[in-house]
């Protein structure tokens, strides 16, 4: 009987553990029984500065939770953890990005102008100019620690679950597309 530790399908016994696989549309068992998605983590340079950003510009609510920490979060109970950490700040490029719902296209407009606007006062940079992708309205923008952030109008139902979120995994996965050549 071998210990292998490295194997994630080894149960403590060291025989295997039977494990579903995952196919498209199954109902697969998990292995792990989540509650909820609870939180993501970011970094900044200075707690006070990027929590005037966040509440101020970003409409977030916050709550210092620890010395060198802040819990973010709007609308719901998943947060964005920030932790400051000085000069060790390391930017994301936009595919890693925090996305927050506005309620019409006008509101993206007028948060791309006040983004242009309050630039210097927030330390706004990299402000992307509007476009229309994967079925949003939105454009994308820094914060003064290099995190990247994206407003967007998706549609109506966000947060009455009947959001585009909503809809996508109440429909499921889309179907493979194979190109021939």
């Amino acid at each position: 009987m071998s210990d292998d530790r490295t194997n994630p399908n080894a149960s403590a016994g060291g025989g295997t553990a039977q494990v579903e696989e995952a196919s498209h549309g199954s109902s697969a068992v998990p292995m792990n029984r989540p509650v909820i998605l609870s939180h993501g983590t970011i970094t900044c340079r200075n707690l006070a500065a990027s929590r005037r950003f966040y509440e101020e510009f970003l409409g977030l609510d916050c709550v210092q939770h620890v010395e060198r920490g802040l819990l973010l979060r709007k609308g719901g109970y998943c947060s964005i953890v920030c932790l400051e950490v000085g000069d060790h700040v390391k930017p994301v490029d936009r595919q890693h990005h925090w996305g927050i719902d506005l309620a019409s296209r006008e509101e993206v407009d007028r948060a791309l102008s006040l983004a242009h606007e309050h630039k210097d006062k927030y330390g706004i940079e990299r402000i992307s100019r509007i476009t229309e992708h994967h079925g949003d309205y939105s454009f994308y923008f820094t914060d003064l620690d290099g995190n990247y952030w994206e407003f967007q109008y998706a549609g109506a139902g966000q947060g009455a679950g009947d959001g585009r979120y909503d809809q996508m995994f109440a429909r499921g996965d889309v179907e493979k597309v194979v190109q021939s050549t």
